[in-house]
């Protein structure tokens, strides 16, 4: 299957570059570039991507207000923030937002290519130092909010969690599709739909991104060491 990629940056050096790099690829196939977010929404409505490689800082609407754009009129479509900052609100607002993903320009090529890959199929993708960032800061306010705070709603979210949809909150940090844990916890697909609907509702989330970022940041809700993934 051929993964349709556009671009969105305001640097026409850059777009070229990763057009080029790309284009070498059988299965990637870059379907339009734009200079600005207002070009870029277009051009998504009129080549329906499947992936799109977004600007964070552009000139005009900004990178976040053209994610929320994309999102909206394009849920189905994987939205990879591609920029040079490293700044863990930004990741964490992208995020929110709706974005697959968030990758630092510095990435190598191969990286970049497995990167649009991973989200073309559903999953989340974030540069790992990013990663590291992300947790980091997720995990401030539990040092310094006090029971009745943010910490405390969101450990009462968490343990409003049932067994199951806490090994379906694992799944979905991995970045498995609604398919794959129902193949793996031997569930029928419907099934799981509804348990995810239920855990975005307990946790006050709005995607499965934001579910696998919030596993990530709290001690229990990914991996346990030596469980066998069941697949």
């Amino acid at each position: 299957m051929t993964i349709r990629i556009l671009l969105i940056d305001d640097h026409t050096l850059f777009r070229s570059g990763v057009s080029a790099l790309l284009q070498r690829q059988p299965d990637l196939q870059v379907v339009g570039e734009a200079s600005d977010g207002v070009e870029g929404v277009k051009r998504a409505k009129q080549h329906l991507p499947d992936v799109i490689l977004l600007d964070l800082n552009m000139p005009g609407l900004s990178g976040l207000e053209t994610l929320q754009l994309l999102v909206e009129d394009l849920p189905d479509t994987a939205v990879l923030m591609l920029t040079v900052s490293e700044e863990a609100d930004e990741l964490t607002a992208a995020m929110r937002e709706g974005a697959r993903g968030f990758l630092l320009k510095s990435i190598d090529a191969d990286a970049l290519v497995a990167a649009i890959r991973k989200a073309a199929s559903g999953q989340p993708v974030i540069t790992e130092h990013m990663t590291v960032k992300l947790v980091e800061q997720m995990r401030k306010p539990a040092q310094s909010t006090g029971a009745t705070g943010t910490t405390g709603a969101a450990r009462a979210s968490a343990e409003a969690l049932t067994a199951r949809e806490r090994d379906i909150v694992r799944e979905l940090a991995r970045g498995a599709s609604n398919k794959e844990i129902a193949r793996a916890l031997d569930l029928a697909e419907s099934t799981v739909k509804i348990h995810v609907r239920n855990i975005l509702r307990k946790l006050n989330l709005t995607s499965r991104v934001q579910v696998a970022i919030y596993a990530m940041g709290h001690d229990g809700m990914t991996d346990v060491p030596g469980e066998p993934r069941g697949r």
